[in-house]
């Protein structure tokens, strides 16, 4: 059992920021990434979809072998993680916005979150915010079309910098002193978020957060170690468009195979 690989899945290339930090922490585990492009993009897809989907990949991932799953995905997390862990193929760790570390280090009282639509609107995110934000203010952006832009164009290019301009500004003019990387893209431009905001914010992202979590759900339950610090790469679209963006993002080609759960 501890030899079999550790599945994480998104919606897209996302997700290589939280296996990063995954892969960081614990370097002797195999991990199966899986990037589901086909439905690219999350963030607008109905819930209903989305929770269907999320159990459907993680029922199938379950037969692959994984011994755990993680889901690097917000948007996924909001509509599907409940329904993914009542079916009960895998332990999980899902993905949510930092609104809790958030809410302690703010000062101003006002906290910025950079989502998805559906991130944001779902009752998972409206919880999150009354259970630990309420008696702040949430300055809640949705930014349609920037997870996309960031694959498809690269986090330095234009239509992503233009995108940013307008999704930005808000949460400075309200005077966030923390922002909160609601959507596992946006580590990627994490330097562009901090040059549109005042000196001295704070971004959080919760991949470290989620690693920490991940290791001590295998302790507990005797799955550490086994592997060899493999990495298998796959999709559900098209494989040589997600080489291509992996090494975009990332710097280094690799191989990826086309899976569809």
């Amino acid at each position: 059992m501890n030899s079999r690989p550790i599945a994480v899945f998104d919606s897209g290339l996302g997700g290589l920021t939280v296996l990063h930090a995954l892969r960081g922490r614990l370097p002797q585990e195999d991990f199966f990434y899986f990037a589901d492009t086909r439905f690219l993009p999350y963030g607008d897809r109905p819930e209903i979809f989305l929770r269907e989907r999320g159990v459907l990949i993680a029922e199938a991932l379950a037969r692959r072998g994984a011994k755990a799953l993680v889901i690097a995905c917000n948007t996924a997390t909001a509509a599907a993680a409940e329904a993914i862990r009542a079916a009960g193929a895998l332990p999980v760790v899902a993905l949510e916005p930092g609104v809790k570390p958030a809410a302690a280090l703010t000062r101003s009282g006002v906290i910025g979150v950079l989502a998805t639509t559906r991130t944001l609107a779902s009752e998972r995110f409206g919880r999150l915010v009354g259970n630990h934000a309420n008696h702040l203010k949430v300055v809640a952006q949705a930014c349609p079309g920037l997870a996309e832009a960031i694959e498809r164009e690269g986090p330095a290019s234009p239509e992503v910098a233009a995108l940013l301009d307008g999704f930005v500004e808000p949460l400075a003019d309200a005077g966030a002193d923390v922002v909160v990387l609601g959507c596992t893209h946006y580590p990627w431009v994490a330097e562009a978020i901090a040059r549109r905001m005042p000196p001295g914010v704070t971004l959080l992202d919760t991949g470290e957060a989620v690693a920490r979590q991940l290791e001590r759900l295998l302790l507990a339950g005797g799955l550490v170690g086994g592997g060899q610090g493999r990495l298998t790469v796959a999709t559900s679209g098209a494989p040589l468009a997600v080489t291509a963006t992996v090494d975009r993002l990332l710097g280094a080609k690799m191989h990826v195979e086309h899976w569809e759960p």
